[in-house]
């Protein structure tokens, strides 16, 4: 591991050990700082001092606060320790293995990653799925047809692991000789066994329980990794809808959606996603996006479910 990736794991990761790490704002901002210097460049892999950090024009209390984060090297060797015990590997933003999918969100990108499974499912073609936890029968149906289709077609299925949707796309992929890359919102150590066809991936810490903050933050990995995403379902507020919107908005990866007549479904379409019928999807890798007007939709509130 370089001085680069520890540097990232440090300011950024979840120790265990009480300290808060950098937001991604506020690790942004920092990054920016030091890339703005315009001092002479000095040797890359060597540490940050007490003395740069202040340099970067931090007040005395934030610069000791980014000290802090900087020297828990000890604290570091435990929590990788551990986790290579339980098959966990970290990655951060200059690790060789980051996903290039991932680099799409720009400053959005997460600065660490834990991974759990097989690795090699990062380099290989994706579409993702996302949809809501309490389904419909065509909702259901729908993110069975994706998981197949996945599989058939040599697409690792990318998905949240969450009840619903999630679950059942992934079932279904996996039941149908497909692999499975889960993007978790909980404790990662409580899944991954299984070798060969399935990976998760956590942010920021591998130990940390499920949070509304951290449920949201998934969302737009699952829609940046996959080539394409399709949703099964959707409600005019919750996870589903608030990511999907976000892609649909930035541009991470081309949207297309169940066209089951639901309220939240045809809001999507009308922003911009396209229509599939569940009667039509024969093919996820001839799916083409749909050329539509975006029209105004009355606004929704972001949430938790999906």
């Amino acid at each position: 591991m370089t001085a680069a990736e520890r540097g990232f794991l440090l300011l950024c990761a979840e120790l265990g050990d009480g300290q808060k790490p950098l937001t991604p704002a506020q690790f942004r901002t920092l990054r920016a700082r030091i890339l703005s210097r315009t001092a002479e460049p000095e040797d890359p892999d060597r540490p940050l001092t007490e003395a740069d950090l202040r340099a970067l024009g931090y007040d005395e209390a934030f610069a000791s606060r980014l000290f802090a984060l900087i020297s828990r090297e000890t604290e570091l060797e435990r929590y990788l320790d551990l986790a290579a015990e339980q098959g966990i590997h970290p990655l951060t933003r200059v690790s060789p293995a980051y996903p290039a999918r991932l680099r799409r969100l720009g400053d959005l990108a997460p600065a660490v990653l834990f991974c759990r499974g097989e690795r090699a499912l990062l380099d290989r073609p994706a579409v993702a799925l996302v949809g809501s936890r309490d389904l419909s029968s065509p909702g259901a149906a729908f993110a069975r047809r994706v998981g197949e289709l996945a599989a058939k077609e040599g697409f690792v299925l990318v998905s949240g692991n969450a009840r619903g949707a999630d679950r059942t796309a992934q079932d279904a992929c996996l039941a149908a000789g497909g692999a499975v890359l889960a993007v978790l919102a909980d404790e990662l150590w409580e899944h991954g066994t299984e070798t060969g066809r399935i990976l998760c991936l956590s942010l920021t810490g591998w130990h940390l329980p499920m949070t509304p903050y951290r449920a949201l933050e998934r969302n737009r990995i699952i829609h940046a990794l996959g080539e394409k995403t399709l949703v099964a379902q959707s409600h005019l507020s919750g996870g589903t809808w608030s990511g999907s919107e976000e892609n649909l908005r930035r541009g991470w990866s081309p949207l297309f959606v169940h066209d089951d007549g639901s309220e939240g479904c045809s809001a999507l379409i009308a922003l911009g996603a396209s229509p599939v019928q569940l009667s039509a999807l024969r093919s996820v890798a001839d799916l083409q996006p749909a050329m539509l007007p975006m029209r105004q939709v009355p606004d929704a509130q972001p949430g938790v479910e999906r």
